[in-house]
């Protein structure tokens, strides 16, 4: 419970800092209160706020059940009746395993070949990142923006990328790439109401 409480006060503050000492902008709060959100929400999904803080070895369980979930979400935004190269597909497998260098490395070669190739570019990033703990870096930065370059309007780059500062601390830096995100997506998008705050209400 404990926990929670540390949890649901940092939140507070954080949103108390953007609003009076960043002067986030009036019309910014619903979209920063749902990043805020989202936030809670992941965290709630895949942390453990309840446990004791104390050193332990890696859950390389847990470790897989990330891969799994990440490749599951990259591939529910590409046609999944399309034919994909060996070279993702095996990486997918390394991923689904927690094995995100050995991904990485797989998808860096695939892509010397096919540097055209979106879904690639996402994967590499995403593969990228939870090598390095969820933390963007510059290369899973530079994987992220090749795919948004190749495709604008696809929301993975963006999405990911924000979803992974924001569970690594960097609220704003999440809230600005969602923010841009939302600002280029098509009213029509299927994915749109994921983002607009409008649409779930948090807005006014």
């Amino acid at each position: 419970m404990g926990g929670w409480l540390a949890i649901l006060s940092l939140t507070l503050v954080s949103f108390a800092i953007a609003a009076f000492m960043l002067r986030l902008p009036k019309q910014g709060f619903a979209v920063f209160g749902a990043v805020l959100l989202l936030g809670l929400v992941g965290y709630a999904w895949t942390g453990s706020p309840g446990q004791p803080g104390s050193p332990k070895q890696p859950d390389l369980a847990l470790d897989r059940q990330s891969g799994e979930e990440m490749v599951e979400a990259r591939r529910q935004l590409f046609d999944e009746t399309r034919p994909k190269p060996d070279y993702l597909v095996l990486s997918d497998g390394f991923a689904r395993r927690g094995r995100f260098d050995e991904a990485a490395q797989l998808l860096r070669k695939g892509l010397n070949d096919n540097p055209e190739h979106l879904e690639g570019w996402l994967a590499l990033g995403m593969a990228l990142t939870g090598h390095a703990d969820g933390f963007v870096t510059p290369a899973a930065a530079y994987a992220f923006g090749k795919a948004r370059e190749l495709d604008p309007i696809n929301p993975g780059a963006d999405y990911f990328m924000g979803f992974a500062l924001l569970r690594t601390g960097q609220i704003i830096a999440a809230r600005d790439t969602w923010a841009s995100l939302l600002e280029r997506t098509p009213e029509d998008a299927p994915w749109r109401p994921g983002l607009d705050p409008k649409s779930r209400g948090w807005m006014t």
